[in-house]
């Protein structure tokens, strides 16, 4: 479902836009604002969340369509609950048989299946059988008993995807075990769209898929786009930290305070840890990367978050990355 609405009012996740990076006059190329008149910021559900697109003097009526088609093409491929999509043969046939997958959700897997062996197994696509366990954010939440998250654990672990690339299979060798992408494929699907930001010409645009901010091109008036991060502490209500940004980067957080539930006195997040089982994070409330890639920011932000700076660092030497502590402190690389 299409719809429009004002831009800021969306951006309600990890990181949000300063007021001075909401609304542009014009800027848009001679080309594109021949194709037809520009339109507010678009918002779409999929992939779990609210997708929105602003761009600004370009965003025109088809430039909007084709932005949409790809995110509804996206999000039937990669839903873990929608009935046919790949993910979901995939997971109903483990330990049975392979099956054949698109090439979006193939290149997916075969990334994400890189990221958890470069982090150690901290991110992990097979957590599939936790997650669903936990039911975060589902009707059916609960903190689970230890005998469950035992027999969970028993069906997680990376090293158990087999893919055939020449057939572009896969095959998860555990009956059981479960593909969740979700730490993944919004940034897939964040990169699809600057993709076709440049194919078209456009000039500048904000992309902001559930949190997933990615800054393109420059600003009508040359300032830098400036970024918030909120402010775990708080509940995000606030900002810890603000970034100035060239265009051409993504920034996406992953935090204790975005899903939750609390049961006896005590908060349990979204971000489950694949070793032990149980939310992660140790005393890190929020961990953002800044990459050329939104693909990469994402996977890396949940690898950051469950490993900390120094373990993160080690396997990702280089990655530009903000660790805001329970204690409040910021620490950036």
């Amino acid at each position: 479902m299409r719809r429009s609405a004002v831009f800021s009012v969306l951006i309600f996740a990890s990181c949000l836009l300063f007021p001075s990076c909401r609304r542009e006059e014009g800027g848009g190329s001679g080309q594109r604002k021949a194709a037809g008149t520009a339109l507010p910021a678009q918002s779409w559900e999929a992939l779990g969340t609210v997708c929105s697109v602003n761009a600004f003097g370009d965003g025109d009526a088809e430039l909007y369509s084709v932005i949409s088609a790809r995110l509804m093409e996206i999000d039937s491929s990669f839903g873990v609950n929608r009935p046919g999509s790949d993910i979901a043969r995939v997971n109903a046939a483990a330990g049975k048989e392979r099956v054949t997958v698109g090439p979006d959700v193939f290149f997916v897997i075969t990334a994400a299946l890189d990221f958890a062996r470069r982090s150690g197994g901290a991110f992990d696509p097979t957590i599939g059988p936790l997650v669903s366990l936990w039911g975060i954010g589902t009707d059916h939440q609960k903190v689970p008993s230890q005998e469950e998250i035992d027999a969970a654990l028993t069906l997680v672990d990376w090293r158990k995807v087999s893919l055939e690339e020449s057939g572009r299979s896969v095959f998860l060798e555990q009956e059981g075990m479960s593909l969740d992408l979700g730490g993944i494929a919004k940034g897939y699907a964040a990169d699809e769209l600057v993709r076709i930001l440049k194919e078209r010409q456009v000039s500048r645009a904000i992309i902001d898929l559930g949190g997933n901010v990615c800054v393109f091109g420059s600003k009508a008036d040359g300032s830098a786009w400036k970024v918030g991060i909120k402010n775990p502490l708080d509940g995000g209500q606030s900002v810890a930290s603000v970034l100035e940004l060239e265009g051409g980067l993504s920034v996406v957080t992953s935090g204790n305070y975005e899903r939750y539930f609390v049961s006896g006195g005590k908060r349990y997040h979204h971000i489950i840890d694949s070793k032990t089982g149980y939310p992660g994070g140790g005393d890190v409330a929020s961990a953002t990367i800044v990459a050329s890639s939104s693909m990469e920011a994402d996977a890396m932000s949940t690898s950051a978050f469950l490993m900390g700076k120094d373990a993160f660092l080690r396997a990702f030497p280089g990655v530009s990355c903000i660790f805001i502590l329970s204690d409040g402190s910021i620490s950036s690389q």
